[in-house]
């Protein structure tokens, strides 16, 4: 995980110690999930080339591992690599999915010793061999860690989620293990890609966009959105800190009065 060393505090500034002093540990959300978004821009207004965001945006998933564990996080979704991205150039896509495999075995070593599950949520089938079974043998090896669970959407839409649990359920109802009258939202969520974990109660969306790009359609309905102007690249530990508090601001009422 990043971070000074243990004996220094892990809210590196002032201003930031002073605002976790504010935080409420019971009303920390069970499920944070991040649209990771301006690789590219932060690297443009640097005149890098596009890889170079992507890989300064690899130690702000770090940041946002640490703070998700520093604060109570139970489940973090950070939102990778979407179904609509094979549409960018190929040597782009190519180094990505390369960025994927790097990080995960330098820092699979350093995840297990925080106790972080690993899950991958996404269409598989589309995926290079390398980036799959670097993501299944991580799987395997963090399945039994239980301090966070940690959530990679790779080749992942949201509508898609939704035509895959459709489907499932309908291969149900064919086989005769289920009648129509039996699907209702439980039975639904039961065949998400992201069955048996909490719907995310906070959503982080960097770079200022205003939208939720086909990301977790179903399992958002009720979430909280936070946006900030700031790149990927640049979000930090105080940010994701900014987030939460903010989420604790508000009053949740789910369309009641």
């Amino acid at each position: 995980m990043p971070g000074p060393s243990d004996a220094a505090p892990f809210w590196e500034t002032g201003s930031a110690r002073e605002k976790a002093t504010a935080l409420d540990p019971e009303r920390v959300p069970a499920h944070v999930a991040v649209i990771m978004d301006g690789n590219g821009r932060w690297a443009s207004r640097r005149r890098l080339p596009r890889v170079a965001g992507h890989r300064a945006g690899a130690a702000s998933v770090r940041e946002a591992i640490a703070a998700a564990i520093e604060l109570g996080v139970g489940c973090l979704t950070l939102y990778s690599f979407s179904s609509e991205n094979w549409s960018r150039p190929r040597d782009e896509v190519s180094l990505l999915m390369s960025l994927f495999v790097e990080v995960l075995e330098s820092e699979l070593d350093s995840l297990q010793a925080h106790g972080v599950r690993i899950r991958m949520i996404g269409r598989r089938e589309d995926l290079p061999a390398g980036t799959l079974e670097a993501f299944v043998r991580a799987e395997e090896e963090t399945a039994g860690n239980e301090r966070l669970d940690l959530v990679i959407a790779l080749n992942y839409g949201g509508r898609q989620e939704l035509t895959d649990a459709a489907r499932s359920l309908a291969q149900r109802v064919f086989d005769d293990e289920l009648a129509p009258s039996d699907i209702d939202e439980e039975a639904f969520s039961s065949v998400l890609y992201t069955a048996g974990l909490p719907d995310p109660e906070l959503v982080i969306r960097t770079s200022g966009e205003l939208r939720v790009s086909n990301f977790l359609l179903w399992q958002i309905a009720y979430a909280e959105l936070w946006v900030t102007d700031v790149l990927w690249p640049d979000f930090g530990r105080e940010d994701f800190l900014d987030a939460v508090l903010d989420y604790q601001d508000r009053d949740r009422r789910f369309g009641g009065a």
